[in-house]
């Protein structure tokens, strides 16, 4: 009875099989079906390749691996020594997730689901099967698990957080078309890439975003403000500013609001002009939560989640917690 070679009842999600026996005969029956393909080794490099069908194995039908054969005197005769490897061509699912930052260095957090499969088995097995010696589904899943977190991450520190932060859709987006090409690299097709969860793991970061959307400056020019106020402070508290010993220029730290406005007029109540800023006296629009000129906190932070409420808030917004 001749040998049968077939992947028999694969489980739900594997994708690659190794069959059990490297002893090979002529005229053996490797069975492929539809959705596989089975590629043949032999001292760490892949030969052949077959599609689905049955396939009876003879010099015919093994060119390359007849050639390798070839030096040995009487090969066609007895049975030869290879390793078959199966490969699912369905697609497949990948979850990933994990930690990094952006380019401002903003802490992020990030999670989904990314779908791949085999485009190209002979390459696949070189350099993933063979190359990284894989032989299972789940050693390979978390290779390459690893692989994409480590280019995801790569990708991701070099979009800025206001790109990708609420806008899943466009993550996804950038993800996939930086991603595939090194996928490719290893024979696989990255088919998809969905982002379920992306968000910022520092609360100093997440009071910038919220400031941002709610006054609409431009983030660049926040971030500069941002830098040269703290560059103030700082030079404030050093004993040359003290004594006068140094003149240093910094430039006038004033948002594009206020750049065009006429000299200040005398306060009105909050209930008419806006919120006056207890720290500078600055006037802001009705609503605001810091001072668009100084960046002090207007609202009444929650205790319990952290979040900042309007000035006036009995209770959080966000959590309902008493204020």
């Amino acid at each position: 009875m001749p040998q049968v070679i077939q992947w028999v009842s694969p489980k739900e999600g594997e994708i690659i099989w190794r069959y059990p026996v490297d002893r090979i005969e002529w005229g053996a029956q490797l069975i492929v079906e539809e959705w596989q393909a089975a590629v043949f080794m032999r001292d760490g490099k892949v030969y052949d390749v077959f599609r689905a069908g049955r396939h009876t194995l003879t010099t015919l039908n093994l060119p390359l691996l007849t050639q390798a054969l070839s030096r040995i005197a009487g090969f066609d005769k007895s049975p030869f020594v290879a390793v078959v490897i199966y490969v699912s061509l369905k697609q497949h699912q990948l979850p990933f997730g994990g930690r990094g930052q952006t380019a401002e260095l903003a802490p992020i957090q990030f999670y989904g689901s990314a779908w791949f499969r085999v485009a190209d088995p002979a390459l696949f097995v070189t350099q993933v099967v063979g190359g990284q010696n894989i032989y299972t589904t789940e050693d390979l899943q978390r290779f390459l698990r690893g692989y994409f977190n480590e280019l995801l991450m790569a990708e991701l520190s070099r979009q800025s957080i206001f790109t990708i932060y609420g806008n899943l859709d466009q993550v996804s987006f950038i993800a996939k078309n930086a991603i595939d090409p090194h996928f490719r690299r290893l024979g696989l097709e990255l088919v998809d890439v969905r982002f379920e969860g992306l968000d910022v793991t520092d609360q100093v970061w997440r009071d910038r975003l919220f400031f941002i959307r709610a006054t609409g400056v431009n983030p660049a020019e926040y971030l500069r403000m941002e830098t040269v106020q703290k560059a103030a402070a700082e030079l404030g508290k050093s004993p040359g500013a003290a004594a006068g010993t140094g003149i240093v220029l910094i430039p006038p730290l004033l948002w594009p609001q206020q750049q065009a406005a006429p000299p200040p007029q005398p306060a009105q109540p909050a209930a008419q002009q806006g919120v006056v800023c207890p720290q500078c006296g600055y006037v802001n629009p009705p609503g605001a939560k810091y001072c668009i000129n100084c960046g002090y906190m207007l609202g009444k932070r929650c205790p319990q989640c952290g979040f900042v409420n309007p000035p006036d808030a009995k209770f959080c917004m966000n959590c309902g917690a008493k204020l």
